[in-house]
């Protein structure tokens, strides 16, 4: 632990001799000559948020919203510019491989400034940066099969064989580079990638963005309920990289007059900092006051929980920005003008007001869809027959999306409780109280992390690797559970409306 913390001032000292600071410009200038044992206390500390996210920044202060809360110089950031101009031999050797993607140089270059040690400029930060990930590249067949939906899975087998030949295609330029051995492996590529997937900033001149020391030390906040707002308002949100994308017009979506700013100038915006050109630093703001003491929060974009998985190996029990997708026939797809992304189920079972609007109208005779068409895009109901017809529909589809899994609710409920308390014990034991099917998965994770030799039901103290793997696989069953709960949750919410239907009809 003292060691640790040690690591950690090094670094914020490190980075207040290069220019970071909380403080505004005008302060942090003449505080910086003073003292330049850390780059943070005027506005934030670094604290730790066990049920929030674990190491994160706290306010020290009441913060108001909007203003200047951390800046990054340039110079400080880590991207494929600074480090060619700083390593000029990385520079000349990235000409040679002109096929390589941004995102795959900036990772040679990150696995390069390892390979330095203490030579690095950034070697106090290369230091504080994770030794490893939980994001879907990580997961083995044990934890990818645990995670049971097809598309989930087709997904996880996407990105660890697009992460396999990426690694293979930079393998030439780390060998001439002269790495050391297990920087070159891929379990090192495996490393290098999700730091960039999981830490990147957005930056206007480099699609591979940057890694900016103390700024990717916000922890993640979902936008919250003006998100679904915008869904409500037949617009569709998807940001990354601290970048926020253009509200789409096209594609059948039925309001070309809501845009991006519009929405900006009402809610505010989605993220909470950006490179500004004028002060040659990436800035961050407070994107609500907050209290002294009170976590601050970044929103790196809108994310689903498996993509959350995807880039950044966590996901949220509340997640505002999580979809559900039921499966739809092309005579529902042609019925309407919805793009298929709007088309899906909210965590809580709501069904989308896009796929209410087309089930709406799929459910209606096409000799009356253009008559009706206009009251079915406001989200209006056409008829009680007709939204009987709906909820039935969407009923029957949840049911067959759940009976095609192999496990249920409780069960993964079960395993959760059995693999938190092995996380706590830091031991694991086989309850004897396990339903049959989580009890045959809790015996392919024993033999997965190869424990098979210890006997199923012995206490056996938990290793490093297979506390890793363990925590890999509760992800699954969490993302699994939620997805499940959605459809759940769905059927009840259809079951209601049919309910109130009804009552109307009397």
């Amino acid at each position: 632990m003292e060691r640790q913390e040690a690591s950690l001032e090094s670094f914020l000292k490190w980075a207040a001799e290069h220019g970071v600071s909380d403080s505004p410009p005008s302060s942090s200038s003449s505080s910086s000559s003073s003292s330049s044992h850390s780059c943070l206390g005027h506005s934030l500390s670094i604290s730790h948020f066990p049920q929030a996210g674990g190491r994160g920044l706290a306010a020290v202060r009441d913060l108001r919203k909007g203003e200047v809360i951390l800046r990054v110089p340039k110079s400080v950031l880590m991207t494929r510019e600074n480090v060619m101009d700083k390593d000029q031999t990385i520079g000349h050797a990235l000409k040679f491989h002109p096929s390589l993607s941004s995102t795959q140089a900036l990772a040679v270059c990150l696995l390069a400034e390892l390979n330095k040690g203490r030579r690095s400029v950034w070697y106090a930060y290369l230091m504080e940066l994770p030794r490893s990930y939980d994001t879907l590249t990580t997961f083995g067949p044990f934890e990818t099969k645990a995670l049971q939906v097809d598309d989930a899975v087709w997904l996880t087998e996407r990105v660890i064989s697009k992460a396999e030949l990426e690694w293979r295609e930079a393998i030439p330029l780390m060998k001439q580079l002269d790495l050391k051995p297990k920087f070159i492996s891929f379990k090192a590529w495996l490393w290098a990638s999700a730091t960039i997937s999981s830490r990147t900033l957005h930056v206007p001149w480099d699609d591979a963005g940057c890694l900016c020391p103390v700024g990717d030390l916000f922890n993640y906040a979902a936008p919250g309920e003006e998100i679904a707002a915008v869904e409500n308002s037949k617009g569709r949100v998807n940001g990354s990289l601290l970048e926020v994308e253009s509200f789409q017009n096209g594609n059948g979506i039925d309001n070309p007059s809501f845009d991006a700013e519009e929405y900006e100038s009402s809610s505010g915006r989605l993220t909470d900092g950006g490179y500004e050109e004028d002060v040659r630093a990436y800035c961050f703001y407070a994107k609500k006051n907050y209290k002294k003491n009170e976590q601050v929060l970044l929103s790196y974009g809108t994310y689903t929980n498996l993509e959350l998985l995807e880039h950044y190996g966590f996901l949220l029990d509340r997640n505002p920005n999580e979809k559900v997708f039921i499966p739809l026939g092309l005579d529902i797809f042609a019925s309407h003008s919805w793009p298929a992304d709007s088309l899906y189920v909210h965590q809580d079972g709501r069904p989308s007001f896009s796929l209410l609007s087309a089930l709406r109208l799929w459910a209606t005779s096409p000799n009356q869809r253009k008559s009706v068409g206009h009251l079915a895009f406001s989200g209006s109901q056409l008829s009680v027959e007709n939204e009987k017809t709906v909820m039935k529909w969407i009923i029957s589809r949840c049911n067959t999306m759940l009976e095609a899994l192999p496990s249920t609710v409780e069960h993964d409920r079960s395993l959760l409780c059995t693999i938190d308390k092995a996380q706590q014990l830091e031991a694991l034991e086989k309850p004897s109280n396990l339903p049959s099917v989580a009890a045959m998965e809790f015996d392919e994770f024993i033999e997965s992390v190869g424990l098979c030799n210890s006997g199923k039901n012995d206490m056996v103290p938990l290793a490093t690797k297979v506390k890793r793997a363990m925590g890999r696989w509760r992800l699954a069953v969490q993302w699994r559970v939620s997805y499940k709960k959605s459809l759940v949750d769905c059927i009840s919410f259809c079951s209601r409306t049919i309910d109130s239907v009804k009552t109307l009809q009397r």
